[in-house]
């Protein structure tokens, strides 16, 4: 643990609150500016990302959340550990962290002006290293964890395309198994992948795919939503082929399934957003005979809806599990409720506030869902989420 804060950083920092509310994207997008003048910095990052003003924006909430927690720092566990999961999938090592330190100071100085004082510049030097220094333990002790079990890797990891499935309209699965023919990491269930296509051709494109199989020893699967925009996506549904090869880092990411749930399980979705959820079906089924489980899942209709067939064949496996589908446009042969998942629905035919409650999908979709459950009584401790794309706070509001 680094030495604590001095009270003078502390003070200074809480200062410039007001102008980091007011500043915040244009210093962290005046920061992206000068790292990705290098330009082996600027390939640690996801590009789409930048692009799409995603990351900036999710920068600037966090930087102005630790200025505004600088006292009580414990309220930024949940955020500290999202941030070292997302560093252990881009690879992102001790030795980057000085060429973000020089590209914040330098960042603040150009969007404050004057007002930058040196003894601004000094506290947000010192508040930066302070968690730099966290975050380096915490990743240093994830790799550590990883390598010490069978198919563990750090780094990037070169992985074939050995199969693709259509699963819906626009929804493909594809499996992935190492080219070393090595074992692979057994995730924890509800983990992401980050995907480098380099070796195929695409330098510089990045992603994260939930995955969508249960834990194992032989390969992973993710199930992707081919979109409009997405570079990503649209390569493996275009392009990826079996024997296309793609990199890999392990598997990361802090939404999992417990590893000895002791309470009822919702696993609710929307659209694409059901992978993560299969792949917590999966090892309940395997693993969790007991526990009773409601998965609830919505989208647009049966054109769009993947993995059903499989979900059900996990559900008798089980035995313990209700299966409940939801259409926005329903046809009157479609085994499916019309319309959309509402509290009130979950409130009358799920434990609800006895449950925890495992969700993914669009971020309306949480937006909603989120605060909802946790307006309608059930506490947020057992409210577990994961968003596609970077996180903001606004899913807490």
């Amino acid at each position: 643990m680094p030495a604590p804060l001095s009270p003078q950083t502390i003070a200074i920092v809480q200062a410039t609150v007001p102008a980091l509310a007011d500043h915040g994207a244009a210093i962290t997008g005046a920061m992206y500016c000068r790292l990705f003048q290098d330009p082996e910095i600027a390939a640690l990052f996801n590009t789409a990302n930048q692009q799409n003003g995603a990351q900036l924006h999710a920068l600037a909430t966090a930087i102005l959340a630790y200025a505004r927690n600088i006292e009580n720092l414990a309220a930024l566990g949940p955020a500290v550990e999202r941030i070292a999961q997302k560093h252990i999938g881009y690879a992102i090592k001790a030795e980057h962290y000085p060429h973000v330190a020089t590209a914040l100071l330098g960042a603040i100085a150009e969007v404050l002006g004057e007002a930058a004082t040196p003894e601004i510049l000094a506290a947000w030097g010192e508040a930066y290293w302070f968690l730099a220094d966290i975050l380096k333990g915490r990743e240093a002790a994830i790799r550590a964890e990883i390598m010490t079990h069978d198919g563990g890797w750090t780094d990037w990891r070169r992985f074939v395309v050995t199969e693709r499935k259509d699963e819906s309209e626009g929804i493909a699965s594809f499996i992935l198994k190492p080219e070393d023919g090595g074992r692979v990491l057994r995730h924890r269930a509800g983990q992401y992948l980050t995907l480098r296509f380099d070796a195929a051709g695409r330098p510089g494109l990045k992603r994260n795919f939930s995955i969508s199989c249960g834990p194992n020893d032989d390969h992973y699967r993710i199930t992707v939503k081919r979109q409009a925009d997405g570079g990503a996506s649209a390569f493996l549904h275009d392009e990826a082929v079996p024997g296309t090869v793609i990199e890999l880092t392990p598997p990361a990411g802090d939404f999992f399934l417990a590893d000895a749930p002791d309470r009822p399980i919702v696993l609710l979705s929307g659209g694409v957003g059901l992978t993560p959820l299969v792949s917590m079906l999966e090892q309940i089924a395997a693993v969790h005979p007991g526990v009773p489980i409601w998965y609830v899942h919505g989208t647009a209709s049966r054109a769009t809806h993947a993995l059903d067939a499989q979900v059900r064949a996990l559900a008798a496996r089980h035995g313990g599990t209700k299966v409940a589908t939801f259409y926005e446009r329903r046809d009157e042969a479609d085994e499916a409720e019309a319309g959309l998942i509402t509290i009130d629905w979950l409130k009358a035919n799920t434990p609800f506030v006895e449950a925890d409650y495992y969700l993914c999908g669009p971020r309306p979709f949480l937006r909603s869902f989120v605060s909802g459950l946790v307006a309608a009584g059930v506490p947020a401790t057992q409210v577990h989420y994961e968003l596609f794309g970077p996180t903001d706070e606004v899913l807490a509001a």
